[in-house]
Parts: C-alpha cells; sequence; structure tokens
C-alpha cells in the first residue's frame, strides 16, 4: 500500500548529498604508502658516522700498539740456542723471527731418508705448510751471512740446545759475535784456560779497557778536533788578508809569520795528543779473549772492540733488566755504528728538536702577522680572497717542491750570497751555500704556513666583536685593541696552529733529504768554538733515520728492530713537544676564560 502524504504537508526533502572528506582521504592515502624513511629518522648515520670514527680510532690505536710492542721489546735479551741440523749444518745464535712457509720438494728431498719421510708426512698433515725460525748468528766475518734460516723438519729431536757458556758479544764494527768462551789473552800469551776462567778476567778487565777507550775517543774528537780548528782557522786568515791587501802587502807577509807559529805550536800539540793515543792504544791492545765458535774456528777478540758482553743462557731476570736498560741508555745516548743499524742515535734526536724548534720560532710570528693583517687590517676584496685561496691551495702542494725550493732559494741563492760576502776565505768550498739546519727548518717553515695562517684567522675571528667595540669605546686605539684584547683571547687558538705545525714539520723527511739532514753527523750544531752556533751544519733527523734503516741498509733483518724503536722514539718526541704546547695553551686559555663571552 502506498502511502500518499497529508494534504496541505510539505513534500519531504530529498536526502542531503554527503560530500567527501578530502582532507581525511588524503591523510589516510600517506599513511598507506608505508612508515618514514630511515634515513629521515637518522639513524643510518649515526651508525654510518660512529663506525667510521671507530674504524679509524682502531686504526690509530693498532698501528701505535704495534710500534709500542716491537720497539719497547727490541732491546730485551733473549736466550742463545744451538742447533745441530740433519744435514750437517751446526747454528749458534739467537732466535729473531717464526714463519710459516711451504716447503718446496727440493728442500725435503735433500734431507736424509728417515728424516725426509717424517718431514714430508709432516708436511702434508699440516696442508703442505712447515714452520722455520730466523736464527741470527752474527759472525758475519767468517761465515759472511748475519742470518739463517732453519726449519723444524730440519732439526732431530736433541737437536737445539743452549749452551750455558754461549756469549753475546757486542761489537763496534762487523756486528754481533757469537761464541764461546775459550782463553784469556794477556800480552799474546793465555793466562787463563777455559770458560769460566776466561770469562772471569775478561769481567775484571773490561772495564778498565773502555774507559782507556772512552779517553781516546774523547782525544781523538775533541782535543784533536780543537787543534785542527786552530790551524784551519789560522789558514782561513792568511788567505782572508791575501784576498784583501794581495800576497806582496806587508801585512800578508806578517800575518804569514803568525800562521807559521800557529801551524809548529799545533803539530807539537798535535804530536803530544797523538802519543797519549798510541799510549792507550797500546795498553788495550794487551788485553784479547780467544772465542771459539760453531764451526770450530778460533777468533780473538780485543777487549776494546767490545761493546757489551754476556752469557745469554747465565743471566737472570734482574741481570736482563740491566743489559735491557743499558742498551735504551746507549740508543738515546751515544753515536750510531754499523751503518746505523746499532749503537745509539743521540745525534738524530738533537738534531730533530732543534730543528723542530728553529721552524716553531721562524713559522709562528710570520704565520700570525699574515693572519692579523688578512683579519683585521685588509679590506674583503678579490686580492685578500686570492690570497686566502692561495694560502689553502698551497697546503695541498707537496712536500718535495718546497724542498726543491728550500735548496734553490735557500742554500743556491741565499747561502751563496752568504759565503761571498762573509766566507770568501772558504770558497769554493761552500758554507752557506749547502743544505744545513737552518735551511732545512725555513723549508719547513714554509711547508708549515699555511696551517698556522688559517689557524690564527679562526682564532682571531672567534673573539667577539663586542670585546673589539668595547675596548674602541673605551679609547683606545686599533693596536691596542688588537695587543691587549684580541691577540691574548686568540692565543690558544694560535698555540693550536703551532702545534699542528710542530707535528706535521717534525715528521717530514722528503724535504730534509735535498736541504740538509744526511746519513751520518756525529758533530752536533753546537760546539765550544765561536760562534758555539754553527747553524750551516748538516744534521741527522729521526724521521729520515728510519728511512735510511729501513730501505738502504745492508742487513735489513738486523734493522729491521731498530725501525720500530726509532720510530717509537720520534713519535715520543712529538709527543713531548706537543703535550708542552698543549700545556701553554691550556693555561692561556684558563686564563681568559673568565672575560670570554
Amino acid at each position: 500500500m502506498t502511502v500518499h502524504p497529508a494534504a496541505g504537508s510539505a513534500p519531504a526533502a530529498p536526502p542531503a548529498r554527503r560530500e567527501p572528506d578530502r582532507g581525511l582521504r588524503i591523510v589516510s592515502r600517506r599513511r598507506s604508502v608505508g612508515t618514514p624513511s630511515l634515513l629521515a629518522r637518522g639513524e643510518p648515520m649515526l651508525w654510518l658516522t660512529g663506525g667510521g670514527l671507530a674504524v679509524c680510532m682502531t686504526m690509530i690505536v693498532g698501528l701505535l700498539l704495534l710500534v709500542f710492542y716491537q720497539g719497547v721489546v727490541t732491546f730485551w735479551p733473549v736466550p742463545v740456542v744451538q742447533i745441530e741440523t740433519a744435514t750437517g749444518r751446526t747454528l749458534v745464535g739467537e732466535v729473531t723471527r717464526h714463519d710459516a712457509y711451504r716447503p718446496a720438494d727440493a728442500v725435503l728431498a735433500a734431507l736424509p731418508g728417515d728424516l725426509a719421510t717424517g718431514a714430508r708426512a709432516a708436511v702434508a698433515a699440516a696442508d703442505g705448510w712447515a714452520h722455520r725460525r730466523l736464527v741470527r748468528t752474527g759472525n758475519f766475518e767468517l761465515t759472511g751471512d748475519h742470518f739463517n734460516w732453519v726449519s723444524d723438519f730440519e732439526i732431530p729431536a736433541d737437536g737445539e740446545i743452549r749452551p750455558p757458556w754461549a756469549v753475546l758479544f757486542e761489537r763496534l764494527a762487523w756486528g754481533r759475535f757469537y761464541g764461546f768462551p775459550a782463553a784469556f789473552v794477556l800480552d799474546g800469551a793465555e793466562v787463563a784456560v777455559g770458560p769460566e776462567e776466561a770469562w772471569r778476567l775478561f769481567e775484571r778487565h773490561h772495564g778498565a779497557v773502555r774507559a782507556r777507550w772512552e779517553r781516546r775517543r774523547t782525544l781523538e774528537s775533541h782535543d784533536l778536533g780543537a787543534v785542527n780548528h786552530r790551524l784551519e782557522s789560522a789558514r782561513l786568515s792568511l788567505r782572508l788578508v791575501g784576498l784583501e791587501h794581495g800576497t806582496d802587502a806587508p801585512a800578508y807577509e806578517a800575518e804569514r809569520r803568525r800562521v807559521e807559529a800557529i801551524e809548529a805550536e799545533g803539530h807539537r800539540e798535535f804530536a803530544r795528543i797523538r802519543a797519549a793515543i798510541d799510549t792507550l792504544d797500546a795498553e788495550n791492545a794487551r788485553y784479547q779473549l780467544r772465542v771459539g765458535t760453531a764451526g770450530g774456528e778460533d777468533k780473538l777478540l780485543a777487549l776494546a772492540d767490545v761493546v757489551r758482553a754476556y752469557p745469554a743462557n747465565r743471566v737472570d731476570v734482574l741481570d736482563k733488566l740491566g743489559i735491557y736498560l743499558s742498551r735504551w741508555w746507549e740508543f738515546v745516548s751515544d753515536d750510531p755504528r754499523e751503518a746505523n743499524s746499532e749503537g745509539g742515535v743521540f745525534p738524530a734526536i738533537f738534531g730533530t728538536v732543534v730543528m723542530t724548534l728553529l721552524m716553531s720560532l721562524a713559522v709562528v710570528p710570520f704565520g700570525v702577522f699574515a693572519a692579523l693583517y688578512l683579519r683585521e687590517y685588509a679590506k674583503e676584496g678579490a686580492i685578500v680572497s686570492a690570497i686566502r685561496i692561495a694560502v689553502n691551495n698551497l697546503a695541498g702542494v707537496p712536500s718535495i717542491v718546497f724542498g726543491v725550493f728550500g735548496l734553490g732559494f735557500f742554500c743556491y741563492i741565499i747561502g751563496a750570497t752568504v759565503d761571498e760576502l762573509l766566507f770568501s776565505a772558504k770558497l769554493p768550498s761552500p758554507t752557506y751555500g749547502t743544505g744545513g739546519i737552518l735551511w732545512a727548518s725555513l723549508t719547513l717553515a714554509l711547508l708549515t704556513l699555511p696551517v698556522v695562517i688559517v689557524a690564527t684567522e679562526e682564532a682571531l675571528a672567534a673573539v667577539p666583536r663586542s670585546m673589539r667595540e668595547g675596548s674602541f669605546a673605551c679609547g683606545a686605539s686599533k693596536f691596542q685593541t688588537i695587543r691587549r684584547i684580541v691577540l691574548p683571547r686568540a692565543m690558544p687558538g694560535i698555540m693550536t696552529g703551532m702545534i699542528l705545525a710542530m707535528a706535521r714539520g717534525a715528521g717530514e723527511v722528503a724535504p730534509l733529504m735535498l736541504v740538509g739532514a744526511v746519513k751520518l753527523a756525529p758533530e752536533l750544531p753546537i760546539d765550544g768554538y765561536a760562534p758555539y752556533v754553527h747553524l750551516e751544519r748538516s744534521f741527522m733527523h729521526l724521521g729520515f733515520h728510519v728511512y735510511d734503516l729501513g730501505f738502504q741498509s745492508q742487513n735489513s733483518e738486523a734493522a729491521k728492530p731498530m725501525v720500530f724503536t726509532t720510530t717509537l722514539l720520534l713519535i715520543t718526541i712529538i709527543a713531548l713537544l706537543n703535550l708542552a704546547a698543549i700545556a701553554l695553551r691550556t693555561r692561556l686559555r684558563r686564563r681568559f676564560l673568565a672575560s670570554q663571552f
């Protein structure tokens, strides 16, 4: 039944049309896309940057630990072993390294029958690998070898012992010697036979012999050096008078007579010193030790040539500690010997420290002045921008380029000019016209100059402008403001630049090879002759010493431990210099902390 609307009533309104909620639809559509991106959250970048930092720290700490461990254990005494191989070789020495390798079939075939069968079985069980040791056998003048490899399969069951009277001798030349004391020789006659008695007399006389040797070295290096210096100065003065007045002038004749008198006195002094040296040599030549070797040969060792000796298998822990400290003291206080692979590195330590300090004294003032002008005085423009770009690009120039520039500019131009003006009597032998510690310091100052300029500019920019304005408001001039307000508060940043410059300059090697660093220079640039500080002299450097040991040593295996020890020493010196600068920077920062805002 159809229901009609009541009469007179309005017709029913049509149902309202529902408009879609566009805002809700958009929101729901965005939510349906998915969760926000991980990159938007930032966690991946956090893990990536943290992981990068962890990798860098691991590499740095690992390298430092490797250098520290290898450098510290270098001088620790180790036992001396005697190895009798199945092939008839007899080796006496120290085990320095272990290695795993794949032996060739020819090596295994050279062994006796039963031993070859056992060696093949052992190598096959180890998937073709074998273990071997590197033995430092020394005795180079007899065997022609410093080191020998010995594989484990070459050694019978009872083929390795530690002889109680195996003695290690550290000598002035020819490297180490391993042998057994046989007899003590005095004035050509054997006064004690047998290892125990011979060693007892060796210990009794060795200290006095070495004391006479030290006295001889002092006479030869100091006293004879003083005589030669007087004679050379007299000859140079005579030549200078001849250049100034001519050889026919009365002044030249008077100078010639004076020089002849000096030479006569010098020759008498030279003869006296030489006689004293000959007396010491004759006394030391009386004492010798006959030593037997593993090959059955005998060798006479002069006590004066033995730096240190000890029965390696008869010393206890305290004796080993004494030998260890004695080697370290020799390393940091004596001159190198045996092609720099033994002895000390004191000249290199001295040269490194002096060169770094001279470089710092040269680079810091110039770098600070340049940064002050660029930041405080110069107006911004194309020229200042070009200078800043040039400074930044200069920091990327290879260091060897600075070495070539230092050689050409400082040595061949500035140094040659100085020689012509002040040292004409020595020409054609150059004085300042060749490499020296002064030119090396200035070359490294140019190398590290961009570091100081950039760090100083950043430190000056970090000083609040309100401090400058307050100083101006009190009536101070620009110079007074810079001197009393800006520079003191920027000093910590300036010190940071100096620390970075010192760290980089002290470790550079390539420029120094061209402008003054040499393989061996035991004569220090400071002595007792005027002008006392000789900055024209060549010098030794720890970085160059590491390079020489690692790549130019004739005995690479013996030099390898010294590479780590010298590297450890170089890192320690740089760290000490940096710590001193950091302490000064902290003190300055604490002083001005209250006034910074």
